[in-house]
């Protein structure tokens, strides 16, 4: 099962600056990408309409954004 979960959720390695809030901005921008790349997957095989991939990706790069706020990422 574990290697399927890597397959499905693969993880980069962060080579930037570490710190906290960049560890955590990092593993939510994965995230991110990972979960665009599953609704442009599903709008491009028909399951899901063009409108439809549009508004989730939008909620997701909103949700993103606020994520990048609270953790005060690039701000010294």
């Amino acid at each position: 099962m574990q290697s399927l979960s890597n397959f499905l959720y693969p993880r980069s390695r962060y080579y930037g600056q570490i710190k906290p809030e960049n560890l955590m901005f990092n593993a939510n921008l994965q995230e991110f990408a990972q979960r665009v790349m599953f609704v442009a997957d599903l709008e491009t095989g028909g399951k899901l309409s063009s409108q439809a991939a549009y508004e989730q990706i939008k909620t997701l790069w909103e949700q993103l954004s606020q994520a990048n706020e609270q953790l005060g990422v690039g701000k010294s």
